[in-house]
């Protein structure tokens, strides 16, 4: 096997059928990314993840909050209060995923700049339309 690919772990993200691909495009969601790492630093309830999260609707931070919980990268805790609260955290796992985020999250904010300005020199050269 290609020393490359593998990952020591027996599954082959470069292969089609990998069970890892369904990790990848959970991971690939922009809102999967941001809520894992505004929980990074603790115990968030909806509301405080919604206004934390700008631009993100209700339904998509449920859905994303459900993704998160069914796959075991998220925790969500339900006090018996009225009304009732809940609460969100990452569990073990999403706390060991949130490391590598947040350094992906750095270097993006690093480098924002730098991508822009290939971006608007893609443009000016006419190569092409996709200014974002």
């Amino acid at each position: 096997m290609d020393s490359e690919n593998d990952c020591g772990f027996g599954y082959d993200a470069f292969r089609r059928t990998c069970p890892s691909h369904t990790v990848l495009e959970m991971l690939a969601s922009k809102w999967v990314y941001l809520v894992v790492c505004a929980l990074r630093k603790g115990r968030l309830r909806n509301g405080e993840l919604a206004r934390k999260l700008e631009g993100i609707t209700p339904k998509m931070l449920t859905q994303t909050l459900r993704v998160l919980e069914r796959d075991g990268l998220v925790r969500r805790d339900i006090f018996p209060v009225i009304p009732p609260r809940v609460e969100y955290e990452l569990t073990e796992l999403g706390q060991n995923l949130a490391g590598l985020l947040t350094q992906i999250r750095s270097w993006a904010e690093q480098h924002a700049p730098d991508i822009k300005d290939a971006r608007a020199r893609a443009i000016a050269d006419g190569e092409g339309d996709w200014a974002a």
